[in-house]
């Protein structure tokens, strides 16, 4: 099992591509992956100050990531994205569970996901609540689910 751990200054650009190996899996096109690209970037400021985490194998190689923003009054996940051979074995949950947690320990009582439709399923099952679409942050004319996660209960509100 993956354990989590704070990003470490200078893996940002690492940590960018492990997000665009894991956008490209569901077999978007070039075009759409270049569009993407600052959408998925992970900064270093967001590492410096504390807001992304990093999951690690047992073998120690980095196989997720997330980051927690801001969005007005309420926490962001603004990444979360897991290394395609690691889809499946239960780093997303790992994943999702520590920005909760770190969403919490900042003092916010509500994160706001804006989905990939391929991971719209799986925010679901982690609690999160469809609020309605919302443009996307990177393809113009796209609409993605908009979701919502009560972090004062643990669950939706």
């Amino acid at each position: 099992m993956a354990t989590v751990r704070p990003a470490r200054p200078g893996e940002a650009a690492s940590l960018t591509a492990l997000c665009l190996r894991s956008k490209a899996h569901w077999g978007y096109d070039a075009e759409f992956m270049r569009l993407c690209v600052p959408s998925l970037t992970v900064e270093e400021r967001s590492i410096a100050e504390g807001r992304v985490l990093v999951a690690i194998d047992e073998a120690g190689q980095t196989v997720g990531t997330v980051s927690v923003g801001r969005d007005g009054d309420d926490a962001e996940l603004a990444l979360m994205f897991v290394e395609p051979t690691a889809m499946g074995g239960g780093t997303g949950r790992l994943l999702f569970e520590a920005a909760v947690a770190l969403a919490r320990q900042l003092g916010y009582r509500r994160m706001t996901i804006l989905a990939d439709v391929n991971a719209a399923r799986f925010y679901e099952r982690m609690g999160a609540r469809y609020l309605r679409n919302e443009p996307s942050d990177a393809i113009p004319g796209r609409v993605l689910p908009f979701y919502e996660y009560d972090l004062t209960s643990g669950a939706s509100s």
